[in-house]
């Protein structure tokens, strides 16, 4: 592989296709057609010798090395900038980028991003999402629940909540200071998509009770779920971190295991003082609830 070759264009309009993995928006950001930016990554793949990216049904996933090349693209942009500043006596205005999902930035992130001391940007995205953000170097900190802790990306425990049943406070189990999976059985219930870790792992959870169970509907995120909840579709089990709204309520289901919140990075990107000092203003507010 002839390195010479490595275009600093065409590295850098790979990470915007790695933000998007999907060629008309990354196209229609950086002011190219679709055909034109398909023929850069194409030609990166094959200066490169590996795949970096594959279709998975309808969605494009980055491959290992496709991961790789996003991340090297953005530090050598971080670089470029940071050697720039320094020739103009000028502090780099790069902000700290924090990725997580809508559960977390709704229950656990909102004061730490409000009284942020130091400029964010902020990702929202799934689970999925998240991890990939901060392995190609989108993200310099992610936060999300973390079953199994991955071996490339340093972690750090934030928090751990209890799995909860939200019903409304007249229901029948809202008299039971705690629960049982035992007490869901024939209960209608909003649960995530199929899909979802979430709806995997209670499922899971029912099917090794002996638990029957019907679902109520599907719905995506906390807050339409704790709405159907609160229009007396059916029950809902959510974290604990989530607060429900007037009129509901909560009470732990003592056998589901707890859910752990943790905080990742790229090893040694928190020893940027700006990130370590996101990652410490996190661990105090969570600390704190």
């Amino acid at each position: 592989m002839d390195l010479a070759r490595l275009s600093t264009d065409a590295l850098a309009s790979f990470a915007v296709f790695a933000d998007h993995l999907n060629f008309t928006r990354a196209a229609e950001e950086l002011h190219l057609s679709q055909p034109a930016l398909h023929v850069k990554v194409q030609k990166l793949a094959e200066t490169l010798g590996r795949p970096l990216y594959r279709r998975e049904g309808r969605r494009l996933t980055l491959t290992l090395e496709g991961e790789a090349v996003a991340r090297f693209a953005r530090e050598l942009d971080a670089r470029v900038g940071s050697f720039l500043a320094e020739l103009r006596g000028t502090v780099p205005d790069r902000p700290v980028v924090l990725a997580a999902g809508e559960g977390a930035y709704l229950y656990l992130l909102g004061d730490v991003v409000r009284d942020a001391t130091t400029r964010l940007r902020l990702i929202n995205g799934d689970h999925t999402q998240m991890l990939t953000a901060v392995r190609t170097g989108r993200a310099d900190l992610g936060v999300g629940v973390l079953d199994v802790l991955p071996d490339d990306l340093g972690t750090v425990p934030l928090a751990s909540y209890p799995q909860t049943l939200v019903l409304p406070d007249g229901h029948a189990l809202a008299s039971r200071s705690t629960l049982t999976l035992a007490d869901l059985a024939g209960t209608p219930l909003v649960v995530p998509p199929p899909q979802r870790p979430h709806r995997i792992a209670l499922e899971r959870a029912l099917r090794a009770a002996g638990v029957e169970w019907s679902v109520a509907v599907e719905a995506g995120g906390w807050p339409v779920m704790l709405h159907f909840v609160a229009l007396g579709v059916g029950l809902a089990v959510v974290n604990g971190c989530v607060r429900p709204p007037a009129g509901l309520i909560q009470r732990e289901i003592i056998d589901l295991p707890p859910v752990p919140y943790h905080a990742v990075h790229l090893p040694g990107r928190d020893g940027d003082p700006r990130v370590a000092g996101l990652l410490s203003a996190i661990q105090i507010r969570l600390s704190a609830q």
